[in-house]
């Protein structure tokens, strides 16, 4: 059958509007003419009959196969506009609007952590991203989204594959750049004896890689992989939370200072090792809080080492079941709150009773953001700007920094 796209779904596949209900047509853009058969309400097997202009060819060999990417055929420009269009939705969802920064997008070959799949074979190992709603690896050597330390590491992360992994399951490589060499988490190994313990120690050393975490276990610690946060140097536990790239991170982080202005008192919620926290206490007295402890034992140690930062006291509170309360933010100037994927609405609650002046609000998730910025605009709260940032170039997910005054 031949159908005509009429938009981009929150995913990026291509929808276009049926008698029967709407037709999945992924790869494919708005206006773009495609052909092919239809399996339930997916188009297989397409062939663009009529293309688009915001069509471009991709920058990876590896675009056809590889799932890690989903948005590769498309223009910079028309991506920025479907991703700025994805927070507006959310936005206009619980009836409200706002004005829009420029978005921040950081370069092909920048992304500072993933994770990725291996599966011992026969005559090796092969490891890389899944295909696209499939269990099949595919290999990446050329990948255009890593940066290209992350890719020079890929032959001792097959070596480790081959020393600890299964040709029945698979093991998932967290890879992480630090300033020490590569940090890798992984999970789904064999167990380890003394013996391949020793093995992947030498294996380390030899390829530089900073430290191995196995099963949880810290097996190898060539040098401590530290983590610049402003004046900080920071060792995060393995497999914490990390911006994905740093141009990504300083774009948060221009944002969120410009947010706050000149604060003299700051909660930073949901801290992590202190991305915000650090930078922040530059100028500032900065109270950071998070839920886990092995993050908040880095983030202190961090700022007890640094020179030149403001007082920096940290809480480990797990801000869902225990936010903070509004008596607690007596003298607090401005809050920075960057919650996971589910948003924050107990602490958000919580939040809007203080009345704090203003706050910073780091989302990677438009629709929890939309329902949160609604109790703080019902609060009394103005929604002051969004500034949409993509540090996960070509893909459908999207991140933003906002700002809310009273």
């Amino acid at each position: 059958m031949k159908i005509t796209i009429d938009r981009l779904g929150h995913l990026g596949d291509g929808i276009a509007i049926g008698e029967a209900g709407p037709i999945y047509a992924p790869g494919f853009l708005p206006g773009e003419v495609v052909e092919g058969e239809l399996v339930k309400d997916t188009l297989t097997g397409g062939k663009i009959v009529t293309p688009s202009a915001d069509r471009v060819k991709p920058p990876c060999p590896h675009a056809r196969t590889c799932g890690g990417c989903l948005m590769q055929h498309a223009g910079d420009d028309f991506v920025a506009h479907w991703k700025e269009g994805i927070v507006r939705g959310a936005l206009a969802g619980q009836g409200l609007e706002a004005t829009f920064r420029p978005m921040a997008t950081s370069p092909a070959r920048s992304r500072r952590r993933a994770t990725l799949t291996g599966r011992k074979t026969k005559g090796g190992a092969l490891m890389g991203f899944h295909a696209r709603a499939s269990d099949t690896i595919v290999d990446v050597p050329n990948c255009q989204l890593l940066h290209p330390d992350l890719v020079a590491a890929f032959p001792a992360l097959e070596e480790l594959v081959k020393m600890g992994g299964s040709r029945t399951t698979e093991v998932q490589l967290t890879i992480t750049r630090s300033l020490a060499g590569a940090d890798v988490a992984v999970t789904g190994g064999k167990p380890l004896d003394a013996q391949l313990q020793m093995e992947m120690a030498r294996l380390c050393e030899a390829q530089k890689i900073a430290r191995l975490t196995w099963n949880g276990e810290t097996v190898a610690l060539r040098a401590a992989p530290m983590q610049r946060f402003g004046r900080a140097l920071v060792a995060p536990p393995p497999g914490a939370f990390l911006q994905a790239t740093a141009e990504g991170e300083r774009a948060l982080l221009q944002a969120v200072a410009l947010a706050i202005g000149p604060a003299r008192k700051v909660a930073d919620l949901f801290a992590g090792c202190g991305t915000f926290s650090l930078p922040l206490a530059e100028r500032a007295e900065v109270h950071a809080v998070e839920g886990e402890a092995t993050m908040t034992a880095a983030l202190e140690k961090g700022a007890r080492n640094a020179e030149g930062l403001k007082r920096v006291t940290v809480e480990t509170r797990d801000l869902f079941r225990r936010p903070l309360e509004p008596d607690e933010f007596k003298g607090v100037e401005a809050v920075v709150i960057d919650p996971p994927r589910a948003g924050a609405e107990a602490q958000v609650d919580r939040l809007a009773a203080a009345k704090v002046p203003v706050i910073a609000y780091v989302s990677c998730n438009p629709v929890t953001f939309a329902r949160d910025a609604k109790v703080l605009v019902a609060a009394g709260y103005r929604l002051d700007w969004v500034q949409v940032v993509d540090q996960f170039r070509w893909s459908a997910h999207v991140e933003l920094a906002a700002r809310f005054s009273r």
